[in-house]
């Protein structure tokens, strides 16, 4: 679902050197692990590159606006409106926020 999105992304400077997808991918397995940027494994591009890529589109918000995308797309395919009109907060997490804010 996020490949047809990726030629939208245009990086200004030289190409990059590694496939878009192998970015993604490196940049979702730290995401679902939890490793840190350093530990990724050496079938990934270099941990550099693979940072520096994700620092570029948190900068430039892409990731927010593919995430938008995506839900987008899910809500649709579920019939659902495409944009959610009502949200949940966490008691416990709101709790936590309130007596922070009272200290």
């Amino acid at each position: 679902m996020i490949e047809p999105m990726l030629p939208l992304i245009k990086e200004p400077g030289r190409p990059l050197k590694h496939p878009r997808r192998d970015i993604v991918d490196a940049i979702l397995y730290v995401v679902k692990t939890g490793c840190s940027w350093r530990q990724l494994p050496a079938d990934f591009p270099p941990w550099e590159t693979v940072y520096g890529q994700y620092r570029k589109w948190e900068q430039r918000r892409v990731t927010e606006w593919i995430v938008d995308r995506l839900r987008e797309e899910v809500r649709v395919r579920a019939r659902r409106d495409p944009d959610p009109s009502a949200g949940i907060i966490d008691s416990p997490v709101q709790e936590t926020a309130c007596r922070r804010r009272m200290s």
